[in-house]
């Protein structure tokens, strides 16, 4: 057993808009994962580079959206604010920090929330990949790490969205 203390960075961006329009914005850029993807190549055992080419066309910002939870269910407690949480990955990525340590999918996909109180700005807030990735202490994670900085920064410069400094300085 051992513990492993680490900090991450916390990327919170005020975006423009209302809370509906970034969140199409988003949802458009990083489409929904078709459910029955995964499962249909599993149980044909398809050819990874099969996986691979059909990912690449089905993301195209680099990542996919596995699941979604709209907070709505808070107004109930008399909660005003606007909030929608996602696992946004891609799992071709994933595949190259897991086949060095599977504990890399307790940061991938990459959790990802839009909320606005009722009276604030709209935000987008994520964990930056490597800062997290990198607690793992295995190089090769580290970079994939790098990478999806790298694709985060270019997601949100398709987003019209302010990229934090963090995600494009050299390492």
């Amino acid at each position: 057993m051992s513990v492993v203390p680490h900090e991450v960075n916390r990327l919170v961006i005020e975006v423009a808009g209302t809370f509906d329009d970034f969140r199409a914005r988003y949802e458009e850029a990083v489409p929904t994962l078709d459910p029955a993807f995964i499962p249909g190549f599993v149980e044909r055992e398809a050819a990874w580079d099969e996986v691979v080419a059909a990912t690449e066309a089905a993301a195209p910002h680099g990542f996919l959206i596995y699941w979604s939870l709209d907070m709505r269910l808070m107004a109930l407690a008399g909660d005003q604010g606007s909030c929608v949480t996602y696992l946004m990955g891609n799992h071709t990525i994933a595949e190259r920090m897991y086949r060095r340590d599977q504990a890399a999918m307790l940061y991938v996909p990459l959790r990802t929330v839009i909320c606005a109180a009722v009276d604030g700005p709209t935000r987008f807030v994520i964990d930056q990949p490597s800062s997290a990735l990198s607690s793992l202490g295995v190089s090769e994670i580290t970079e994939v790490g790098h990478e999806l900085d790298q694709k985060l920064a270019a997601l949100l410069t398709a987003l019209d969205t302010p990229v934090p400094s963090v995600l494009t300085e050299a390492r």
